[in-house]
């Protein structure tokens, strides 16, 4: 139904995936696409020509899409229903609805939903712009981000008090993220120079649909590389599971499904391969696109089977200065004071984007809902394998997504638990 932004999403996903993979081959990776492309068409809202077109295109927004969005249909139907309401209400709405190829009103939808995803579910999603004190900004600019993105923006003083400046963002990162992102930006990070912040933050805890028992969690190693493994406590449950396989590379893939299977985590598992000259994780990133991805993790393409599964435990938190990735990524005139125009966010020509920083933080353990009595997996006698095991005991990569969308809401890689 709204495969017109996940996708954008996910293209996006693997774009900025590549770019950081280049520069850390064996370290652990963790951010959140759907929390990023956020924050850009936060940006995007208050860009005009070609600053705005660089976003359009890094967040691969086509033609098409403000066309085949949920929003517009929302919209349509609403139009039907109550005729003299909804005048009023799309004059207000077109407002927001800025002329570009963007639609607003589709992340808009996907935001609203990732908010009522129930008790088993803590996800914090915040977006939040500091600016420097004197520039004055766009009364529709401010309007249209606190009604879409829930943006509220905050006057700073970078200038003459960057420390007082840091603070006030750290505090408000906190508060966000409940006291779990603690200090975002440690002293010096900031520059006095700068006029524009725009800070992402994404906080996930979820239950799984079926639980880990803690009792069966135990020491098992974990292999770094070929000659390096390290101990981790290894989670350990058995029952039936959706289960895939890429043959190409052959690797592994399993949903493992959190509460009500709003959504779920994806593993990809490479061929734990003895001779090493290209890691099967290697092999798995040369042939990941977008329709590969959809099709390793869709129902056709997966089974329902009795698994035995085992799972590190671990916590991936993920900082980024987006700058220097976004500019190799063709976003590049929003950082230049001469090229920069972000008039539809404050008439001030000197205006432009100091930093955008990202940080995500996911937490996986044994913690799920408690299972409803009558959901335990009935064991139907069939030929073999009885069993599949999907032993997660080297680097794998892994992505968790919003079922009902196919939307990619975090996107991993563990090397090191």
């Amino acid at each position: 139904m709204m495969g017109s932004i996940s996708r954008p999403i996910t293209e996006f996903c693997l774009d900025l995936y590549n770019k950081l993979n280049k520069n850390v081959k064996d370290k652990n990776i963790i951010f959140s696409p759907m929390s990023i492309s956020v924050a850009l068409a936060l940006i995007y809202l208050g860009a005009k020509n070609n600053t705005a077109a660089q976003i359009e295109k890094v967040l691969h927004i086509g033609k098409d899409l403000g066309r085949m969005s949920l929003g517009s249909e929302l919209e349509s139907a609403a139009l039907e229903m109550e005729p003299e309401r909804s005048r009023e209400r799309e004059a207000s709405l077109s407002q927001c609805n800025t002329d570009g190829d963007l639609n607003h009103r589709a992340f808009q939808t996907l935001l609203l939903q990732l908010q009522n995803l129930g008790e088993s579910y803590f996800l914090t999603l915040a977006n939040n712009l500091f600016v420097q004190h004197g520039f004055e900004l766009q009364q529709q600019f401010l309007m249209c981000s606190k009604e879409l993105y829930g943006a509220v923006l905050q006057m700073v003083d970078f200038q003459g008090a960057v420390e007082a400046a840091r603070i006030k963002i750290n505090a408000w990162v906190e508060k966000e993220t409940q006291g779990k992102i603690k200090e975002l930006f440690a002293p010096g990070v900031i520059n006095t120079h700068a006029l524009l912040v725009l800070v992402n933050v994404i906080y996930f805890k979820a239950s799984w649909e079926h639980k880990f028992e803690e009792q069966k969690t135990a020491q098992r190693y974990f292999k770094l590389n070929q000659n390096e493994k390290i101990p981790v406590q290894m989670m350990y449950q058995k029952g039936m599971f959706k289960l895939g396989y890429i043959e190409e590379v052959g690797a592994q893939v399993l949903e493992l499904p959190y509460a009500e299977k709003s959504m779920s985590m994806i593993i990809l598992l490479p061929h734990d391969m003895a001779d090493r000259s290209t890691s099967g994780l290697e092999q798995i990133e040369s042939i990941m696109t977008h329709e590969n991805l959809m099709l390793w993790a869709s129902s056709e393409h997966m089974y329902e089977t009795q698994v035995e599964v085992y799972l590190p435990q671990f916590k991936l938190e993920g900082t980024f200065n987006l700058n220097e990735v976004l500019q190799e990524m063709g976003v590049t005139d929003i950082f230049n004071e001469s090229k920069a125009d972000l008039s539809a966010m404050s008439s001030a020509k000197t205006l432009v984007l100091s930093d955008i920083v990202h940080k995500t933080c996911v937490e996986v353990n044994e913690e799920g809902t408690v299972a409803a009595a009558g959901t335990g997996a009935v064991i139907v006698n069939r030929s073999l394998p009885l069993t599949e095991v999907f032993m997660v005991d080297h680097p794998f990569l892994f992505f968790i997504r919003h079922n009902p969308t196919d939307t990619i809401l975090f996107f991993g890689k563990l090397c090191s638990p």
